[in-house]
């Protein structure tokens, strides 16, 4: 008989050349070249760059806070000089709200501490000035009517108001801290500065200003139903409400159309001085219901 020892030790050195792994060769892979961006034509260029700037532009101008975090964060109104100031003269309101009479809002007018802007409310309510003229806004604060849209806004005018209106902040202070001021609105501190233009005018090129948005004209007038400190730097205070507060608050009752200030793209409509958005935002706030002053005058 052979031995078997061999043929063990074959077998074995079969079974552990088969166990080692031959090693995977390794195959380099070489990245291709990077190809160079696509041509883009000049609306193409500027479309991509328009897209790229828009995040940074909107991140820059997001809407602010709620509400409610912007209360808690401010500090409370400085009290009223309101009842301090002498009414020297006195003038009504009747009002009417969707052909319905609301009541009468009776005014006691400033003239000493207000001479300009007492004066001109009292022209105002006498003759065709405020009657059958309508309250275009109505916002958490105060509510505002329309004025005489035919008025032109004279400089001369607004600028000693606006001057009336310093001297009346710089006396009492907080202005508009209270319900039952009634002022009349001299600024717009929400339009964008005048753009310059060239006008050709007898053969020659001239630069003027030209505004968007509508100029006040120093008769549309606010009644506030709270404080309102936004209005001490637009509008000056010529008297308060003597009389008819259940009135101004039917007026604010009344519903309105949404405000869309806060859109995004109604913000960059208004930074870029976009005229449609000028006109669209003097509808934002307006009364769905009609609201006359039906007939004004003075009280003696």
């Amino acid at each position: 008989m052979r031995p078997c020892q061999p043929q063990q030790a074959t077998m074995s050195q079969r079974i552990l050349n088969s166990a080692k792994q031959t090693p995977a060769t390794t195959q380099r892979h070489h990245p291709s070249p990077p190809q160079p961006p696509p041509k883009l034509g000049r609306r193409a260029a500027a479309a991509a760059i328009a897209i790229a700037a828009a995040p940074a532009l909107l991140l820059s101008i997001s809407p602010a806070s709620s509400k409610a975090q912007e209360a808690e964060a401010a500090p409370a109104p400085a009290p009223s000089c309101l009842a301090e100031l002498p009414v020297t003269a006195k003038a009504f309101l009747d009002v009417s709200i969707g052909g319905e009479p609301a009541g009468r809002i009776t005014v006691g007018l400033f003239g000493d501490a207000a001479p300009a802007g007492a004066s001109r409310f009292l022209s105002l309510v006498t003759g065709v000035g405020y009657r059958r003229k309508e309250f275009v806004k109505i916002v958490p604060g105060y509510v505002q009517h329309s004025g005489v849209v035919s008025y032109p806004a004279i400089p001369a005018v607004t600028d000693r108001l606006a001057a009336e209106a310093e001297a009346v902040r710089a006396r009492c202070g907080a202005v508009h801290a209270a319900a039952g001021a009634v002022s009349i609105v001299v600024r717009d501190p929400s339009l964008p500065p005048p753009k310059p233009k060239l006008v050709a005018r007898g053969g020659k090129l001239e630069v003027e200003e030209e505004q968007a948005g509508v100029v006040p004209n120093g008769t549309e007038f606010v009644v506030t139903t709270e404080a309102a400190p936004e209005l001490d730097a637009s509008a000056v205070l010529v008297g308060r409400v003597l009389d008819g507060m259940d009135v101004v608050a039917k007026i604010a009752a009344v519903p309105t159309v949404r405000d869309n200030t806060a859109s995004p793209y109604f913000r960059v409509a208004k930074l870029i001085g976009d005229k449609r958005a000028v006109v669209a935002e003097r509808g934002f706030n307006r009364p769905y219901t009609k609201i006359l002053v039906t007939n004004c005058g003075v009280l003696s």
